[in-house]
């Protein structure tokens, strides 16, 4: 995904990490398969990397690689700013899991600290959803262990699937991994089991940051991979708009046709966003804005869109909860 598109999803508080987490070693969670599973090799973007025990104070530099890692009952000492909330903050999928413990912060999306993460003392470093490069890489693997994107995909091109299980192998948890890719799998078939009307639609995801721009999400984005998951068929010219190596096609508002689907999804940061689009003259000409067949969800507050751009083994759950109410009630 393009960097000005993952600055553009960023919103307003900013975050900070604790002193406590510094020297607090990762929690890991009882009967962990880990001590018998190392040494481990992980393939990744840059290469490979063996990590020989088990880890015990893990940093996530992807910007939702924290949900998977606390979903396998770590707790990352150091961790990234994504949305400009405490990645510990008041996401609802993970407060239980964060608990009284708070990473340290180490950088905003891809502008990572190593000065602060040096101090952390990590084992491992892990970086999935991320756009880390060869020279951050090189930086970080004199010091200590480091996973980066998955080999062979696009940066913050991966599916939740191939990440959780590259973060479950670099633990030593790849039972539990599966365990826990079954349990969301079987949550996207039961939606679609209780929706088939799904299949036959055609639904796009979008948003605007600015008078007169607009984004659509590829097939490789989070948030069309959930709804695709959901059983809705997505727009394939929407794939072609978009530049080699991006995950968001990049619209005026002449193209706003592409967005005539059957279900339009706006995952927008403000209602001042929304009222800006209904009220672009184009877009008041669509079919699918004229049918009411058009859904404007916030990323926050509540936090619905936050959740389905995560699209995380621990946020798609509470996503599916929220979202199906609301599409459900588009006839």
């Amino acid at each position: 995904m393009a960097v000005a598109t993952v600055a553009a999803l960023a919103l307003s508080a900013c975050g900070g990490g604790s002193e406590k987490a510094e020297s607090k070693p990762a929690a890991t969670s009882a009967g962990s398969e880990a001590p018998s599973a190392f040494p481990v090799t992980v393939e990744h973007k840059y290469g490979s990397t063996t990590i020989d025990k088990e880890p015990q104070r893990v940093v996530t530099l992807g910007l939702s690689d924290q949900d998977a890692v606390l979903a396998l009952g770590v707790k990352p000492v150091g961790a990234v700013d994504w949305f400009k909330e405490d990645p510990y903050g008041k996401w609802p999928w993970t407060k239980d899991k964060w608990g009284s413990d708070k990473p340290q912060i180490v950088g905003e999306r891809d502008e990572y600290n190593v000065e602060k993460i040096a101090a952390l003392k990590p084992d491992l470093v892990i970086a999935q959803y991320s756009g880390m490069k060869k020279e951050q890489y090189d930086t970080l693997s004199k010091f200590t262990k480091v996973v980066a994107q998955p080999k062979g995909l696009p940066d913050y091109g991966a599916s939740w699937q191939v990440m959780t299980r590259q973060i479950g192998k670099s633990l030593g948890r790849a039972g539990e991994t599966e365990k826990l890719i079954e349990g969301i799998d079987a949550r996207f078939e039961a939606a679609r089991e209780k929706h088939p009307e799904w299949a036959s639609k055609t639904l796009a995801v979008a948003d605007s940051f600015e008078a007169g721009k607009y984004s659509a999400f590829t097939k490789t984005d989070p948030k069309s991979i959930f709804f695709q998951e959901l059983g809705f068929k997505l727009k394939p010219e929407i794939d072609t708009l978009a530049k080699p190596g991006w995950n968001v096609a990049e619209l005026s508002a002449e193209k706003l046709n592409v967005l005539d689907v059957d279900r339009l999804v706006w995952v927008t940061s403000s209602t001042d966003a929304n009222t800006r689009i209904k009220g672009e003259p184009l877009y008041k000409k669509l079919k699918v804005n004229q049918d009411k067949r058009d859904l404007f969800v916030p990323y926050q507050d509540p936090d619905i869109g936050a959740a389905f751009s995560f699209n995380t083994v621990l946020s798609i759950p509470y996503a599916i909860d929220e979202i199906e109410p609301l599409l459900t009630a588009i006839k």
